[in-house]
């Protein structure tokens, strides 16, 4: 490609950027946690055939309701990513690949969605996929204004620009980040990804681009196994299955203080995915609900210590219980004042 069209390039993705609505100002009566009733899946059934609990991230909301941590008034609901906005990474190309039900079908990982016609897959599956991209593209944003902020959603991050897979659809971390570097003038991201699996999606993306860091801390013997992508990680921490809770967290504090003396970001994208927990099926390892609500504090006390803006991403979790483990990690964070109510301030 010549320098002329690469800045041709460089300048159509900011100018897809700078005209998208996904930024928008939320009131300060609002907390910094999004979520929208459209985020859940529910498709005749069928969505019960992959082990993902696909309502999972309105089941965490009623849980933080519940316990008080929030006020469904508070919660900021995002926009749907139009398809401008995902081709900031998406090729034109790889969105139309989804025009087919039988490759979103390969990419949920749910043969029979193969069967049904394409108007139904976009509105049952991947308008709740988008929906959640717009919330972790705003989240980078409120994490600068507020200093953190959760995503109740998202961490699709076996998806890349041309690639989707392991109910990835769309790449919101290259989204949300691409979006950081135009619109909120952040040129240091470090991304902390310590779902069970290897984060391969941002890993390609961002395979040759100093300005992000990525630590990831991943079972490498299980799913996506991409040694090419593997390449890619700044920092690599691989956890072997049946890893305990002790273990993990020994692994973690250490790999944070190397990350911490290796980069200095300006923007966290922190990937909290749950099924590192003791019994997931995929994650293998076997890490408490407990442990997982130390870990999160970890990370954000590590963010805050630091004063660097964090966004948590949900991410994969493949039991029921852990929507409950994620809202308590929540009000854990709560209690201990790494994330700050910002209610009526």
């Amino acid at each position: 490609m010549s320098s002329s069209s690469v800045n041709d390039a460089v300048q159509l993705q900011r100018n897809r950027i700078f005209s998208s609505k996904l930024y928008f100002d939320v009131p300060r009566s609002k907390v910094p946690i999004i979520y929208s009733e459209s985020y859940d899946i529910s498709f005749l059934g069928i969505e019960k055939m992959h082990p993902f609990d696909s309502s999972k991230w309105g089941r965490v909301c009623k849980f933080l309701v519940s316990i008080g941590v929030l006020d469904k008034k508070c919660i900021v609901e995002p926009l749907e990513a139009s398809k401008d906005d995902l081709l900031v990474v998406h090729s034109e190309s790889y969105l139309n690949s989804l025009k087919e039900s039988s490759n979103v079908a390969t990419i949920i990982e749910v043969p029979p969605v193969a069967l049904f016609p394409n108007c139904l897959v976009q509105q049952k599956v991947l308008h709740p996929f988008r929906k959640q991209v717009g919330g972790t593209i705003l989240s980078a944003k409120l994490a600068k204004e507020r200093g953190w902020a959760i995503n109740v959603g998202g961490g699709f991050h076996h998806c890349s620009a041309e690639r989707g897979g392991g109910f990835c659809a769309y790449a919101d971390i290259s989204l949300c980040i691409h979006f950081a570097f135009v619109r909120l003038n952040i040129s240091r991201v470090m991304i902390i990804d310590l779902d069970a699996h290897q984060g391969n999606g941002h890993e390609m993306d961002f395979a040759y681009d100093s300005r992000v860091y990525i630590l990831d801390m991943y079972n490498p013997g299980i799913y996506p196994l991409d040694y090419e992508a593997r390449n890619y990680i700044n920092q690599k921490v691989e956890v072997k299955s049946g890893t305990l809770t002790e273990d993990y967290l020994q692994k973690l504090d250490e790999a944070l203080e190397v990350a911490g003396r290796r980069f200095d970001p300006e923007l966290i994208v922190y990937n909290a995915g749950t099924d590192i927990l003791d019994g997931d099926p995929l994650g293998r390892l076997k890490i408490s609900p407990e442990g997982i609500a130390l870990r999160d504090e970890k990370v954000f006390r590590f963010a805050c210590e630091k004063n660097i803006p964090i966004l948590m991403l949900t991410s994969g979790g493949y039991m029921k219980s852990s929507a409950r483990v994620i809202a308590d990690s929540i009000d854990n964070l709560s209690k201990k004042c790494l994330i700050e109510d910002k209610q009526g301030s």
